[in-house]
């Protein structure tokens, strides 16, 4: 029985050691890393479009027909390509045993940023392969770094933008821990240049954007290691902007001041590790209508990937209500990845329709529960709004 142990724990060794060596080689890459894309120098910006599984492909057309007639003159002119990516499906992911199968991975690589539908990833247990998600795959693939989340409410007082480190923490080598006997282990990574870099753009985000407050989320009186040197490396970075008030919180106490409607009005900007940001920004959301209604941006220094937050809904595919699905939160994306690309003014037309539909007038009420309106309805509205705002 010691030596079963003693073998089991050996292995244990050599595996770990392989990931530490990954891990390694990762830190590397990030020192070498090259500057953000200049999108103004760029001939012509390729959009992926990958509709996902369960209502992705429905959520996906709304915002791909609403980003058409956004962007038709440029599109027409060849300074803009929307680009259809087939083959992000959980079906052909588990054909191929991949998160990302390679052929899709190089269609991906060849456009500069990405509008992706929700993917579905196999839950332990459930008989099909253990394949990592396809968001995790596609953030370490394309080193999408930053998870960007705005939330806005202003009857609240809410304007909260949150800045997830997105490659590390505990989704890192989520997928790679390990058993041995009863005992199962998981890791979280911290690394340097992984801190450095989320901190560095949430503090520029806040300094161009006339923030004055950046909060920085860990839980560093228990998790000392990890999140102590991520506290650490933000608070070093936040000495380069003297204007910005820094506070911290651990991440319980955080999520309950986040429903306190005095101590709310206080935050701007989080900077978050990867568990903590995931958590906390869907709690975020449920202030402005749910997580089908929050948009999030994926920002690398070369690709970008810009997505809804919410699932694939399998109920409703099972239900057959697919159609009453709201297109909201990829609709927020789809302002984010315009604003990303250099089309302000039309991110902020597109954004100020949003507002019109969903928070003004409401014409068009769309609940998901197959009592409202159609997603394909809902598209139609926004673009009668767009017009009356532009």
């Amino acid at each position: 029985m010691i030596m079963d142990r003693k073998k089991a724990v050996e292995a244990a060794a050599e595996k770990f050691a392989e990931l530490m060596y990954s891990q390694l080689e990762r830190v590397d890459l990030m020192d070498a890393e090259p500057d953000f894309t200049d999108f103004s120098k760029l001939d012509k910006i390729v959009i992926g479009i990958c509709g996902g599984d369960g209502i992705g492909p429905m959520i996906s057309s709304v915002s791909r027909d609403i980003l058409e007639f956004l962007l038709g003159e440029d599109i027409k002119s060849g300074k803009a390509e929307l680009k259809t990516i087939e083959g992000l499906t959980i079906e052909n992911r588990i054909a191929q045993n991949k998160p990302i199968p390679g052929d899709v991975l190089e269609e991906l690589k060849s456009c500069h940023v990405i509008l992706k539908g929700p993917t579905e990833t196999p839950q332990a247990g459930d008989g099909r392969p253990n394949i990592e998600s396809a968001n995790v795959a596609m953030r370490k693939a394309l080193d999408l770094f930053a998870n960007v989340r705005p939330v806005k409410v202003p009857g609240l007082g809410i304007d909260w933008t949150f800045f997830r480190e997105n490659t590390e923490g505990a989704y890192a080598i989520g997928s790679k821990g390990f058993t041995i006997g009863n005992l199962a282990v998981d890791f979280t990574v911290t690394t340097d240049p992984g801190s450095e870099r989320i901190a560095k753009l949430a503090f520029e985000f806040a300094k161009n954007n006339n923030k004055d407050h950046v909060t920085i989320v860990t839980k560093a009186n228990v998790i000392k290691t990890t999140d102590g040197k991520f506290l650490d490396i933000c608070n070093a970075t936040a000495k380069d902007y003297p204007g910005i008030k820094v506070s911290e919180r651990y991440v319980d106490i955080m999520a309950a001041e986040l429903i306190n409607d005095v101590r709310r009005r206080d935050f701007q900007v989080f900077i978050l590790p990867n568990l903590y940001g995931d958590i906390l920004t869907d709690e975020a959301a449920e202030f402005q209508g749910g997580v089908g209604t929050a948009g999030s941006a994926n920002i690398g220094k070369k690709y970008a990937m810009f997505e809804a937050i919410h699932g694939t809904a399998p109920r409703m595919i099972k239900e057959g209500r697919a159609k009453y699905a709201n297109p909201s939160s990829l609709l927020r994306a789809s302002v984010l990845l315009l604003s990303h690309i250099g089309y302000q003014n039309r991110a902020k037309i597109l954004e100020r329709a949003l507002d019109v539909c969903t928070l003004e007038e409401k014409k068009l009420v769309i609940d998901s529960r197959g009592t409202g309106a159609t997603c394909a309805e809902f598209g139609d509205y926004v673009k009668e709004t767009i017009l009356k705002v532009m």
